[in-house]
């Protein structure tokens, strides 16, 4: 699926998807990634959905976003709370979707200028 919002100067943008990689900025990736607003994008919880911790969750917490947009693959899977602590504590928002459907609320929210990360599990 190709992705075309308006480029903002200096936000990055997601620019299409695939079944195997995301292109950010029209760079592919092909790991799972956090993409914040601004900034560099690395990669994110690596592992699997199974292997996420909480240090995963501090990492995003730290880029004091208002929100976390988090895709959970091809199907929309939940965190346990017990590591979403950081982000509760910091009042910092997290939605979780399907990884699609991520890619696309990230683009709306950072084309209206918002602090948002989007870190998503591919695979």
């Amino acid at each position: 699926m190709k992705l075309q919002p308006d480029r903002i100067e200096g936000v990055n943008v997601i620019s299409g998807l695939s079944a195997d990689a995301v292109s950010v900025n029209g760079v592919a990736h092909t790991r799972s990634i956090v993409i914040p607003w601004v900034g560099e994008v690395s990669p994110w919880g690596s592992a699997g959905f199974e292997a996420l911790t909480a240090d995963d969750f501090d990492r995003l917490a730290a880029l004091e976003p208002e929100l976390i947009i988090f895709g959970s693959g091809k199907r929309i899977r939940f965190v346990p709370p017990l590591l979403l602590r950081s982000l509760m504590a910091r009042r910092i928002g997290i939605e979780t979707m399907d990884t699609a459907a991520a890619c696309r609320t990230y683009n709306v929210l950072a084309g209206e200028s918002r602090k948002v990360v989007a870190a998503l599990l591919l695979g």
